[in-house]
């Protein structure tokens, strides 16, 4: 354990299992406090992957408890905007302040563009916009009311920097929130908060379980000369989750005071062609 982060309280969402809980952990690693929140329940009907479970989000508990920090968690829709300010509230009420925000939940679906309904658009963008400035909206005030600053970080996508072929309502989304990152950072930057957007390329978590493969198979089908658009650089082809932790850790600390309103890569070079 080191200590680039203590005595400080991070709001994360999503922090049931993938890169939630490699940021919760690696973040208390390093001495913080977490506040977390999860659906932990099930998804939407076209989301193909599986759901995340209570289960899920009590191993999170555990393994950021061994670190020696404390966390709170409450089950929440990160598009219930209530529930989600209760939640930090409650979380501040027991650990003290706030000082970083994860916004990470979010969801995907492979669909050609002719399939994608006006059901699944609008509820994938609820998800991935609304849930985003929900987490910004419940914990912004309360780190502005600790008059310390901080620092937000919202999880886009390699798809809100390119694009993602056959998620045209996903990549949309994740455009959207890296224009938010951009648009919070401005207005926040007078209480000396940082705003910044990541953009993993593909990760190996739960996202990747189900009939993720078998749908973007399908989907790549109907134009296969789509499928190579984000090749990356690098040899490995995909990320662990730990490794886009690093990355929201490092934006977290004090070591990158002066980086606000940044789109960071993490996608083994795949949007730079």
């Amino acid at each position: 354990m080191s200590d680039r982060l203590t005595g400080k309280v991070a709001f994360i969402t999503g922090v049931a299992r993938g890169q939630g809980r490699a940021h919760a952990v690696r973040m208390a690693a390093e001495g913080a406090d977490i506040i977390g929140v999860d659906i932990a329940g099930p998804l939407p009907d076209f989301v193909p992957y599986d759901s995340a479970t209570p289960d899920d989000l009590e191993e999170t508990v555990k393994l950021v408890e061994a670190t020696g920090q404390r966390i709170v968690t409450s089950v929440v829709d990160t598009r219930d905007h209530a529930g989600m300010k209760a939640a930090v509230d409650a979380g501040v009420e027991e650990l003290g302040r706030l000082d970083i925000v994860v916004a990470n939940a979010g969801i995907a679906s492979p669909q050609p563009w002719d399939q994608i309904t006006v059901e699944s658009f609008r509820e994938l963008m609820d998800v991935n916009v609304t849930g985003t400035w929900n987490a910004v909206m419940a914990g912004a005030p309360r780190i502005i009311d600790g008059g310390r600053g901080g620092s937000i970080v919202l999880i886009s996508s390699a798809a809100g920097i390119k694009m993602q072929p056959f998620m045209v309502h996903y990549t949309a989304s994740k455009h959207a929130v890296t224009g938010m990152a951009r648009a919070f950072a401005a207005e926040l930057g007078k209480h000396r908060i940082r705003v910044n957007s990541v953009h993993p390329g593909p990760v190996n978590s739960a996202m990747g379980s189900g009939d993720m493969v078998d749908r973007i198979m399908a989907a790549t089908e109907t134009n296969p000369q789509l499928s190579h658009m984000l090749t990356p650089f690098l040899p490995d082809w995909i990320a662990d989750p730990e490794d886009v932790a690093d990355v929201v850790l490092w934006l977290a600390s004090d070591e990158s005071l002066k980086v606000t309103a940044g789109a960071i890569a993490v996608d083994l070079g795949s949007t730079q062609y």
